[in-house]
């Protein structure tokens, strides 16, 4: 269960990222909201899986997560520019994540 509280945050993790993208910088009340209360549930979820998994393999992951989801979402809603690099790099975070995640029990 501590793995789906960790996805869970990164997902939350994902959503504050995008919905402070559309606050422009706090100054639209929904998106601010709802970037606010992402962040909340992000750490409320991060906080339920590090009761059972080790902190340095749950931050990586969960920040992990949230900057793979971040960079496919800044793709598709925001144009930014993609390059075979860049797609390299995301799967290298990918590499890591799977990596921590098949390391720890």
């Amino acid at each position: 269960m501590h793995w789906i509280y960790l996805f869970i945050a990164g997902l939350f993790e994902i959503s504050w990222a995008v919905g402070l993208k559309f606050s422009h910088g706090f100054s639209r009340t929904i998106p601010s909201v709802f970037t606010a209360v992402c962040m909340i549930a992000s750490f409320y979820f991060l906080a339920l899986a590090l009761k059972n998994l080790p902190l340095g393999t749950a931050y990586a992951i969960w920040t992990g997560i949230g900057t793979l989801g971040t960079v496919i979402f800044g793709i598709i809603l925001f144009k930014e520019p993609v390059s075979a690099m860049r797609l390299a790099c995301i799967g290298l975070i990918i590499c890591g994540i799977t990596g921590l995640k098949l390391l720890t029990n």
